[in-house]
């Protein structure tokens, strides 16, 4: 039998929600709103934060009346140019996902509340087989303001799943499924492998009892984030060069870091205040670096929890594995900056006074493999 992967929509795939873009591409094409509604983008914000509520899924379950008399086509369009604007929001670690279960013959089902007219465009852009959302009914062209079928949604949404399978040949118990939401629990308990993904409060409490694994896709995995945030970030925000004691600090050539995207930053190695001038320097261009660390630091209480916290990619120096490399090249995939000392360490003894320092091809396999510059700094 063949499996699946199988994936929410807001908050999953997408690091929001897609209500903004939807109503935005509809107004384009002359229908819904003129202009979003004062507030519209606290409300937002806060399902951004929260999840899912019920009340906000009986005004998505209402909001089919809205669609009275709409003609198909143009809805059509709105969805079509609401899949482009929604390509720049997918979490960016998202799309590594996607590609792994491709490759390896797993069967890809976007399952969602969202209209399905609306999303299915989407849908075709990132390669999903199948997609399980609300249908609205359709006379003579035009949207009659009723739902066709079922209100794709918790328990409607996991028996709809459930029964595709079953007609397709799908194993659940070799399948994925990945969702943000408490109400989703059902999808999730019916498949061998769940994936909780930027959790709301209930659902994280809930797969802490299941034992089940909790991912952000938008930051590498490993890296825990509470609220919508990151420690890196808030590690960021309190960067200040005037808050290091007994230091000043003077940085030229920041333009050369790119403001987004990805990039293997590079530094001389000289002492352990390195990692402090380097993460200030990103942190002025608004970034945050993952930095390869030795295991020494890793293992270390409190800094190596700072660490791991802060997305460090362990190295463990003389194995020979390739694996820091492979974690590297992940966290670029996803748009990150990683940041690497080519001497490995600091040198030791009279060799600290070596004018010249001579540093590790790693750096330079990394950038190749990913396809990336290295900034020197």
């Amino acid at each position: 039998m063949e499996s699946a992967a199988i994936f929410d929509l807001d908050r999953t795939l997408l690091v929001g929600a897609s209500t903004p873009f939807l109503a935005d591409a509809l107004s384009s094409v002359g229908l819904g709103l003129p202009k979003r509604p004062p507030g519209q983008g606290l409300f937002f914000k806060y399902y951004d934060l929260v999840g899912e509520s019920i009340p906000f899924m009986g005004l998505a379950r209402v909001s089919a009346l809205a669609t009275k008399g709409w003609p198909v086509d143009l809805v059509a369009e709105a969805g079509e140019k609401a899949a482009v604007a929604m390509l720049s929001c997918i979490a960016p670690f998202a799309l590594q996902i996607i590609d792994d279960h491709k490759r390896a013959g797993r069967r890809l089902v976007l399952a969602t509340t969202t209209p399905y007219d609306l999303i299915r465009p989407l849908a075709d852009l990132l390669g999903f087989e199948k997609v399980i959302a609300t249908k609205y009914r359709v006379e003579d062209g035009k949207y009659t303001g009723k739902i066709d079928g079922n209100f794709m949604w918790s328990t409607q949404k996991s028996a709809a799943v459930r029964k595709w399978a079953g007609e397709s040949g799908i194993d659940l118990s070799e399948s994925y499924a990945y969702s943000d939401s408490i109400y989703d629990t059902p999808l999730l308990s019916m498949v061998g492998n769940p994936v909780v993904v930027n959790p709301d409060q209930r659902l994280r409490a809930f797969a802490k009892l299941m034992g089940w694994p909790v991912r952000h896709l938008d930051v590498p995995a490993g890296i825990p984030k509470y609220m919508g945030i990151e420690p890196a970030q808030v590690v960021r925000a309190a960067a200040k060069p005037a808050l290091v004691p007994f230091a000043e600090f003077r940085f030229d050539g920041l333009e050369q870091i790119p403001k987004k995207g990805p990039a293997v930053v590079v530094c001389n190695h000289r002492s352990y205040f390195d990692v402090v001038a380097v993460g200030l320097a990103l942190a002025k261009m608004g970034r945050s670096g993952r930095f390869m660390s030795k295991q020494e630091i890793i293992d270390a209480p409190l800094i190596g929890w700072l660490s791991k916290a802060t997305g460090a990619i362990r190295v463990d120096r003389g194995s020979g594995s390739d694996g820091p490399l492979l974690s590297a090249s992940e966290a670029l995939a996803g748009g990150e900056l990683v940041v690497m000392f080519p001497q490995g360490t600091i040198p030791r003894g009279e060799h600290f006074y070596e004018t010249k320092l001579h540093g590790k091809s790693g750096a330079v396999r990394l950038a190749s493999m990913a396809q990336v510059p290295i900034i020197p700094m």
